[in-house]
């Protein structure tokens, strides 16, 4: 159920020709000398923010630059502060946080210097947003209270409504419903005042989804119809189909599945009505969910087909995550113990993908909190500079020995406080580094250091040429049929339980995991860091794979458990390495030696560590292993290529 975090007002164009011509007529203005400076300003801020903040950021930028500078020179500092909340603005939807909250701060200092309260209540609302979106709920709901005491002392009903709504919405985040819910019908109450419609249908709705999270089914279902009909009445299909869909989960959740599919239905007409994948990929997987409570299998499987296919091509992680683990659910009840695995080995691949964003994520925002206590520490070190500088001028000055010890006590005390104050900065930023730390130890559990460092500072890590990597590919033997011997669940503890051995294996040996593809495992040495004796590694962590597959098939032989028998291969030579993707962070390998490499463990054989003649060139005169030619052997797609078993000595 999605929440309504924030009430927008958006002011769409009709007609490209007619916005093309209104531009014309604020640049006109502007480029007019005649006119006065503020009205100039406020043109070309318009011209700036409707022709270019939201299609061409970096252009705005540049052009309100220029206004500052203009700005400046007239001396008209509410144009000053004007342009620079709109850079402000335009630094946010960058995601550049700490320049927004910089210019949104020199904004409103400028607002409360002139006294512009209007302007002051929409900095501070800013400021806001810039801590909701960084997850510091305590900071942004202190600016949005000082913002609504502004709105209510001169009367801006609309503005207090929406900071209302605003406030609700972190007080949910935070499950204190009782507060969600005071703010929420405050708003609605100031909404049904102004007779704004399309303000009443989201409070209704919000009101609706904290009774549901409350478990009072029946006051959200009112609230949520009430919503419904406003929504219905105004045509707003969008609105429409997330109540529909909100309608939809409590019938789920009370175990109505014949009235939630009448709604997700609904739901999922409407958004493909006007064309909203994003939703639509939802409620398929919302109904493909209801068909499976309802053993309605096939129909289950088709809807989650259709939503995993919808995410795919929206690149929604979240959505193709769902979609698997619905899709592994359903074949596990019908006992498709192949398909099962393959669904969860997706659905593990998707789980990761999120934690890894959700790790950047929280690195970002920690890297956030430290330059905004940071900058609190350097104020409080100017402070105290200059309290301490204005203390000993007054001692210099003033020669009466009482007034200097009651100067010297009150400025003692404001020291300490000061001092108190540093303290408390320290052990924030001291708490903030420890919980860095802690992000970044996760990180590395997913990416290589260097990729990880790389990725921390640029947001993104570039591929790179590779020339002696050794990659190991294992698969295991006959494991369709084994897999149909076994329950889903006995299947995948079984894949699980070898796979964490070889992670340990590739760990003891600096051999990097690089992913799992079903029942195959695949690893590489020798990056992302080159070394003289990554081969040699690769090939000894092999061997130990191997002797743990066998140590591993007796156990399972002595409990009369139906073992695995794995193949494994190994070849040497240039790879490209690296993460592609902007959403799904995974560090991956390239080129024609990853497909030989496949090759060697097809061609291999049971419980043998088959290696190409390029790695034996490596390790031949190495007296820890011993060879076993095997001639030229016959590989798909690659033709005859000569191969060696190898063993430790």
């Amino acid at each position: 159920m999605k929440n309504y975090f924030l009430l927008v007002g958006f002011i769409l164009f009709c007609g490209s020709m007619w916005a093309q011509t209104q531009l014309d007529s604020l640049y006109t203005v502007w480029k007019d000398t005649s006119q006065p400076d503020s009205t100039r300003i406020y043109a070309y801020r318009d011209y700036i923010w409707d022709g270019y903040l939201y299609s061409k950021p970096d252009s705005a930028l540049v052009l309100s630059d220029s206004l500052y500078d203009f700005s400046v020179a007239s001396g008209y500092k509410k144009g000053i502060a004007s342009v620079l909340n709109m850079q402000g603005f335009t630094h946010f939807m960058q995601g550049e946080y700490i320049k927004a909250l910089s210019h949104h701060q020199r904004s409103l200092d400028i607002r409360r210097e002139i006294g512009d309260k209007r302007g002051i209540a929409s900095s501070l609302n800013n400021i806001g947003l810039i801590y909701v979106e960084r997850n510091n709920y305590t900071k942004a709901l202190d600016n949005y209270m000082q913002s609504l005491k502004i709105k209510e002392e001169i009367g801006d009903k609309r503005g207090i409504s929406v900071t209302l709504n605003n406030i609700g919405s972190i007080y949910n985040n935070q499950e204190a419903y009782d507060k969600a819910l005071d703010c929420y019908k405050r708003s609605l109450g100031i909404k049904r005042e102004i007779e704004d419609q399309r303000g009443i249908a989201v409070s209704l709705t919000n009101i609706g989804q904290i009774y549901s999270q409350q478990g009072n089914q029946t006051s959200a279902l009112d609230y949520y119809q009430r919503a419904l009909e406003i929504a219905e009445g105004m045509s707003d299909k969008r609105s429409s189909a997330q109540i529909s869909e909100n309608i939809g989960d409590v019938y789920y959740e009370q175990g109505d599945f014949v009235a939630a599919l009448d709604h997700l239905q609904r739901s999922l007409q409407l958004r493909e009505e006007i064309g909203d994948k994003d939703g639509s990929a939802g409620s398929l997987i919302r109904i493909g969910l209801t068909y499976f409570k309802q053993k309605q299998y096939r129909r289950a499987n088709d809807n989650c087909m259709r939503g995993l296919r919808l995410a795919e091509t929206l690149g929604a992680i979240r959505e193709q995550k769902e979609s698997c683990e619905c899709l592994f659910n359903i074949n596990k009840a019908l006992n498709n113990s192949t398909k099962a695995l393959e669904y969860h080995e997706q659905m593990l691949m998707f789980t990761d993908s999120l934690q890894k964003e959700e790790t950047v994520r929280k690195l970002q925002q920690m890297e956030f909190n430290k330059q905004v206590m940071e900058d609190s520490l350097l104020q409080v070190e100017k402070a105290m500079k200059m309290e301490m500088a204005f203390q000993e001028e007054t001692r210099r000055k003033d020669n009466n020995k009482n007034i200097a010890m009651a100067v010297g006590l009150f400025f003692l005390l404001l020291s300490l406080g000061l001092y108190s104050r540093w303290r408390y900065v320290q052990k924030s930023k001291a708490i903030i580094e420890e919980e860095k730390d802690r992000s970044e130890n996760l990180l590395l559990n997913i990416l290589p250091s260097e990729i990880a460092e790389e990725l921390k500072t640029k947001g993104s890590a570039e591929a790179r040429d590779f020339e002696d990597v050794s990659i190991l590919f294992t698969d295991f033997v006959s494991f369709t049929e084994a897999s149909e011997k076994l329950s889903a669940k006995e299947l995948i503890e079984e894949i699980n339980h070898c796979f964490k051995a070889f992670d340990n294996i590739c760990e003891r040996y600096d051999v990097e995991k690089i992913k799992t593809i079903g029942d195959a495992y695949m690893a590489a040495g020798g990056i992302p860091v080159p070394s003289d004796t990554s081969v040699k590694n690769t090939v000894l962590a092999a061997l130990e794979m191997q002797s743990f597959m066998a140590q591993r098939k007796a156990e399972k032989l002595a409990n009369n458990e139906i073992p695995f028998e794995m193949r494994l291969g190994i070849h040497t030579g240039p790879v490209v390495a690296g993460i592609v993707g902007v959403k799904k962070f995974q560090y991956d390998i390239w080129g024609d030696t990853v497909n030989t490499a496949s090759r060697m463990e097809s061609s291999g054989g049971i419980g043998k560590v088959n290696i190409s003649e390029d790695t034996y060139r490596y390790l031949k005169d190495d007296p820890s292993f011993v060879f076993e030619s095997r001639g030229k052997v016959e590989a798909k797609g690659k033709g005859e290529l000569q191969m060696y078993f190898v063993t430790q000595a």
